[in-house]
């Protein structure tokens, strides 16, 4: 008899069949008794007999935040959860004090992330953004000379906040390019770093330098509110902040100020805090702000790489083989 797994939501309306495309819940179904219904958090009495048969739950976005009094009451044959998106935070913890494995696609969510990235940089290094608005306006000689004092990509220096999932993918592309890659990240060892090309720096050393900084900074209440105008002050007269990971790193008033002292400076937002900003945030008709809604994550097809690495990952934890995307508390305490 097939083992009993069910995909998990907390919302009717959820994207669970975009991360896990016909392909993979066919491989899935191979070994699993999975039927195509997404099971929701409010059907736990309804439900109760599906669930406490469960053996794994798959998925995504829109994950139920369960307490440990529901996990030990309603499933109490659950093994292991594999859950087709990033960070884990919110629903992770009762889970494995339970006892009950996780998994996520951390890894597949950050490809687009780090790809995303390296364009934005090499866009950046040339003066792209600002360069854009003055020509939509018209005002062709005033875009080349914004961008005249643009370095390009040729052994300039390139700060990465944060060398976890995401920064080392961004770092290991910025190989394909002759930059100068500045790293800060207390966690990451001397020996990693080397590995992916990069110097350690402080935030200081970073701002100061750097043509573009980029956010990869794990969400964690340390590092909330991070990023002051200390930080931002220190920007090079042109210098580009680029941030796909959390806006509530950023002391928004003092990215905004800083952004004031110096119009040549550019800010390149796919995530801010609130998101979206708040209506009368000066973000949204700043001309050196540049806002995008939140896609540098996982977006269109995308999607079902995340579905198809947790399919990977659950054969591999079946066949008792050694597995790639298990989430442990000690890993949560510095991951996204």
């Amino acid at each position: 008899m097939k083992p009993v797994a069910i995909f998990f939501s907390e919302q009717a309306e959820n994207r669970m069949f975009d991360a896990f495309d016909p392909a993979t819940i066919s491989t899935l179904q191979e070994t699993l008794d999975l039927s195509q219904r997404v099971y929701l958090h409010n059907e736990l009495e309804k439900e109760r007999e599906v669930f406490s048969k469960t053996r794994f739950i798959f998925s995504t976005w829109g994950m139920p935040a369960l307490t440990e009094e529901e996990i030990r009451t309603f499933f109490p044959s659950l093994e292991a959860v594999f859950y087709a998106a990033g960070s884990v935070q919110g629903f992770a913890r009762p889970f494995l004090h339970c006892g009950v494995k996780v998994f996520s696609a951390w890894a597949a969510n950050a490809v687009p992330v780090a790809e995303y990235t390296v364009s934005q940089i090499i866009l950046a290094n040339k003066g792209f953004y600002q360069a854009t608005r003055r020509m939509k306006a018209g005002e062709y000689a005033k875009a080349q000379a914004y961008c005249a004092p643009f370095p390009g990509s040729y052994d300039t220096p390139v700060g990465i906040l944060g060398a976890g999932m995401i920064g080392s993918m961004v770092l290991e592309r910025l190989k394909e390019y002759r930059l100068s890659a500045l790293v800060y990240d207390p966690f990451a060892s001397d020996e990693k770093l080397a590995r992916l090309g990069a110097k350690r720096a402080s935030l200081e050393e970073i701002f100061s330098r750097c043509q573009v900084i980029s956010n990869h900074v794990a969400n964690l209440p340390t590092t909330q509110r991070m990023l002051r105008y200390e930080h931002f002050s220190r920007m090079l007269p042109n210098a580009v902040f680029l941030n796909t990971g959390r806006g509530a790193q950023v002391v928004e008033q003092d990215l905004i100020q800083a952004l004031k002292d110096e119009p040549g400076r550019t800010a390149v937002l796919d995530v801010t805090f609130p998101e979206p900003p708040v209506d009368d945030s000066p973000l949204w008709n700043m001309e050196n702000v540049f806002l995008t809604p939140h896609i540098a994550g996982s977006w269109g097809q995308e999607v079902a790489r995340m579905g198809s690495y947790m399919a990977e990952e659950f054969a591999r934890f079946l066949a008792g083989e050694p597995v790639r995307w298990e989430v442990t508390e000690k890993l949560l305490e510095t991951m996204a």
